[in-house]
This record gives structure tokens, C-alpha cells and sequence, in this order.
């Protein structure tokens, strides 16, 4: 410790507490949904996509675990696309011009979405394939 400064040990930041904050929160997230809705088509496509296989899930999947394995996996592509998102976001404004940086971020973005879809592909096929052929 640096003789002279004072350090606490539990950073205290101002705001809100409680259910309070839980509220807030929400409230931001909801913020988000509605502005990924608005503003990326890929987000608007995947939530449909997902609002379409739901119920196939649940005629798919023989168990419980399986019906959640086929839903989480397309859940995961849709936290995938809203941190793709965000990092694009915070990419245009920081870099509005283009940069080999700019755009290395963007691609490593689109490729974590990538390995989601594909993750989903491998998850209903494998499903799909056990449901019909064993």
C-alpha cells in the first residue's frame, strides 16, 4: 500500500440498490433487445428462426435435456449476435473510418457468430439423426 493514499476494499459507486437497481437493469436490457430489433437485421432473422424451431424442438427432442440442448443452442447464437453487435457498435463510433482494426474486430465478431450457427447445425443434426436413423 502507497503510504498516504487511502484504499478501500470494497469500491462503493454511487446509484441505485436493491430492486431498484434490478429494475434498471432490466430496463437496459430491454432497451437493448429493442435496439437490436431495430437495428440489425441478422438479430430480426434469428429471432424468427428461433420462434420457428421452438416448437419443432419440442417434437424433436425424446427427453427433457434434449429439448433444452436443441433450445439452448439456439439461444446461444442469439447472445452471440448481440455481443457481435455491440462490438461493431463501439467499433463505428471509435473508428468511423475504415481500419485494418476496425475491421479485424468486425470479422473475429462474425465469425464467433459463425461457429454458433454451425454449433446449432451440429447440435439438431446430431439430434435430428439419433431421432430418425438409431
Amino acid at each position: 500500500m502507497n503510504p498516504g493514499v487511502e484504499q478501500t476494499l470494497t469500491p462503493s459507486k454511487p446509484g441505485r440498490k436493491g430492486i431498484a437497481r434490478i429494475l434498471a437493469a432490466a430496463g437496459y436490457s430491454w432497451s437493448g433487445f429493442r435496439q437490436a430489433w431495430t437495428h440489425e437485421a441478422a438479430f430480426r432473422e434469428e429471432i424468427i428462426l428461433l420462434t420457428a424451431l421452438t416448437p419443432v424442438a419440442f417434437w424433436l427432442g425424446q427427453t427433457a435435456t434434449e429439448t433444452i440442448i436443441l433450445l439452448m443452442s439456439c439461444l446461444v447464437v442469439l447472445i452471440t449476435e448481440l455481443l457481435n453487435s455491440a462490438i461493431e457498435a463501439v467499433v463505428d463510433l471509435a473508428s468511423p473510418e475504415i481500419h485494418p482494426l476496425a475491421g479485424r474486430a468486425k470479422d473475429i465478431g462474425s465469425a464467433a457468430v459463425f461457429i454458433a450457427l454451425m454449433q446449432v447445425l451440429m447440435v439438431w443434426g446430431f439430434i435430428g439423426w439419433a431421432r430418425f436413423f438409431n
